[in-house]
């Protein structure tokens, strides 16, 4: 019988398996954000069938060459029902290729609505489920624990929101200055990956925020566990500001681009030979 949905099956954690992609295939994490003019740009209809083609073309085309692909979930539910199927093939595909994902939901609630969210999103049997899921902990962090607490149990994984490039951000995240919003989030999510292993709990920072993380006080090399930074390439962040974002932390970083990639598109020998391009320029 498969397994009850949410319950646990043998599976290494999360922070192991994306430690040996790294090893592997390098910390690149390439995102898919299937934006309809990237879709026109590619000589797709906006529609289920344009974003099924460009889904699983980036995934066979960059899959081989990432340490993750980071599906944006709001560009599938843009189209209903039948977007959301399209994700679900997107999903299935990649775990039979070995490939990593990152469903890019920014998830966040209390009580049963965010168990709902968890079991969504990790749960084992579960249409959706992805390797791990973006989190939002403006609720509060411990409003977070069935995410937590189902991602141990699955060997799954979680990014919770820290420290975003947006200029709104500030107005919650850099609030308390060195006992900062963001460093509280931090904080907690560093407790959550006690002990030996990389940890499974990651975080969320923005890699075009430059000193931000010193400057407020995020002990980042600590947290001993993920982080992934957004930016990378059409946002404008390369090495030089990978370096200054994060300092000594950037072993554990896993730069994401998007869009840079995304336009070499449609012809895969095109996107794979972007994306190890990009990839080896933040070596």
């Amino acid at each position: 019988m498969p397994p009850e949905a949410g319950a646990a099956v043998p599976r290494a954690p999360f922070g192991e398996r994306l430690a040996a992609a790294r090893a592997a295939r390098g910390s690149l994490c390439v995102g898919i954000d299937p934006h309809p003019g990237l879709l026109v740009a590619w000589g797709l209809e906006d529609s289920p069938a344009g974003l099924e083609r460009f889904s699983l073309t980036v995934l066979d085309a960059v899959g081989p060459v990432a340490a993750a692909l980071k599906p944006q979930v709001a560009l599938y539910e843009r189209h209903g029902a039948r977007g959301l199927a399209v994700l679900e093939t997107l999903l299935a595909r990649a775990a039979d290729a070995g490939v990593l994902t990152i469903a890019d939901a920014k998830r966040g609630d209390i009580g049963s609505t965010m168990r709902a969210y968890a079991e969504a999103w990790l749960g084992e049997g579960r249409p959706l489920a992805a390797d791990a899921v973006t989190l939002n902990p403006y609720l509060g962090f411990e409003s977070l624990r069935p995410a937590l607490d189902l991602a141990t149990a699955t060997g799954r994984g979680v990014f919770v929101l820290a420290l975003t490039s947006n200029p709104e951000g500030r107005s919650v995240q850099h609030v308390g200055g060195r006992a900062s919003v963001a460093r509280s989030v931090a904080h907690a999510a560093a407790a959550e990956n006690a002990g030996p292993g990389p940890g499974h709990v990651g975080l969320v920072v923005g890699a075009t925020v430059g000193d931000a993380a010193q400057r407020l006080g995020l002990d980042l090399p600590s947290l001993n566990g993920p982080v992934l930074a957004p930016g990378v390439g059409a946002q404008g962040a390369g090495r030089r500001e990978l370096e200054t974002a994060f300092g000594a932390a950037l072993p554990f970083v896993l730069p994401t681009s998007s869009r840079a990639i995304l336009a070499a598109g449609p012809h895969p020998a095109a996107l794979r030979a972007e994306a190890e391009r990009t990839r080896d320029l933040l070596v």
